[in-house]
């Protein structure tokens, strides 16, 4: 894989449905990384997170010549099965702060009461829109993306054809076949792309849409990996031999696809159908029962600075929360930004998502 494919494959392993709807597992494997190597205990803070956690080391150690305290990462798989860690250790959390659940998970990881409460410094120059929890402050919004339809420009520049731009035009004549999704009971995308629709096409309307996908040809695999990778016809990772122009994936794709590039190309080699994007939030809050609470509080605090959330972008290929916050050129230049994405409240997507995944299922896989 390369460096290209591993940025975007970060967002990827953040979420496991199977752990989202419960189902406990401890196979997740510890680890510290940064600038968490060494030091007294008191001077360690220790951040518990998914696989998907990057920062550049230079930030990190930022933070130690600040405060005094040393950040050791403990990563523990993706994000459902880490969340579901910390429920089994409430109380006694295996750290201090944790980094990484996201809208589609949020509602469980506060109803399980996994967080102290803490207003985090920087908060306001944080849109109100993303503070989900702005009136107790148990999590503290971090990063927002985007996951949408992804389209290879070439093929549909070679076939005289305008690409897709919303869902209604994914299940026209003409874009039949093209469509590659990931599994919604495997993927965290092809979940993120169900509630899409739940929010577009309401409770009543969204399961007659996948009817409509479905008999317009659209193709379910496994994982992102596969999907993008192996079936896409333009990704650079999978070297553009796939046979479908249109993949479930992330607005910040194009940015990764170039990165790496030398000379860079007047434009991204795919593009963004801004129509049918769903926005994914990702938070961090302070764990009950957390050891080293100042030190916890001083990460959250450090977590919305302008110098963690500048490096945000080019680590894990997400927007930084805070406002004013510089983007990298390669996002200025090659990124979309999406105005209108769907959204769903936390509490509805953890009353519905067992049933809407299984009404998926049976719809589009069966």
């Amino acid at each position: 894989m390369n460096t290209t494919t591993k940025a975007v494959a970060t967002r990827v392993t953040a979420t496991a449905l199977t752990a989202a709807l419960g189902i406990s597992g401890l196979a997740a494997c510890g680890g510290s990384g940064g600038s968490g190597s060494g030091g007294p205990a008191s001077k360690t803070v220790t951040l518990v997170s998914h696989d998907s956690f990057l920062a550049s080391d230079a930030v990190l150690k930022e933070f130690t010549r600040k405060t005094g305290y040393r950040v050791k990462v403990l990563r523990g798989g993706d994000a459902g099965a880490a969340v579901n860690q910390e429920i089994l250790s409430k109380g006694n959390p295996r750290g201090d702060v944790f980094f990484g659940v996201d809208n589609t998970l949020l509602s469980r990881a506060l109803d399980k009461d996994l967080f102290t409460p803490y207003e985090a410094k920087g908060l306001a120059r944080v849109d109100r829109e993303v503070q989900l929890d702005a009136g107790r402050h148990r999590v503290t919004p971090v990063d927002t993306g985007d996951i949408c339809v992804n389209y290879d420009r070439k093929y549909f520049a070679d076939k005289k054809l305008a690409p897709p731009r919303t869902f209604d035009d994914l299940v026209k004549p003409r874009y039949r076949n093209l469509l590659v999704t990931e599994n919604a009971a495997t993927s965290s995308p092809g979940l993120a792309f169900v509630l899409a629709t739940a929010a577009k096409y309401g409770d009543d309307g969204w399961r007659g849409y996948w009817k409509k996908l479905k008999a317009n040809g659209v193709e379910v695999v496994d994982g992102w990996e596969q999907a993008y990778n192996d079936r896409f016809s333009g990704s650079a990772g999978g070297k553009g031999k796939g046979d479908k122009p249109l993949v479930v994936s992330y607005a910040s794709s194009p940015s990764a696809e170039v990165v790496n590039l030398k000379p860079r190309p007047e434009k991204a080699p795919t593009g963004v159908a801004t129509g049918t994007c769903f926005r994914q939030v990702e938070f961090a809050g302070l764990l009950d029962g957390a050891k080293n609470e100042k030190g916890g509080k001083a990460l959250l605090d450090f977590l919305l600075s302008e110098r963690f959330q500048e490096d945000v972008p080019l680590q894990m290929f997400v927007n930084p929360v805070l406002r004013g916050a510089e983007l990298p050129e390669v996002f200025t230049t090659y990124g979309v930004k999406v105005e209108h994405p769907e959204t769903l409240p936390p509490e509805k997507i953890a009353a519905n998502r067992e049933q809407w995944v299984e009404q998926w299922s049976s719809l589009v896989l069966r």
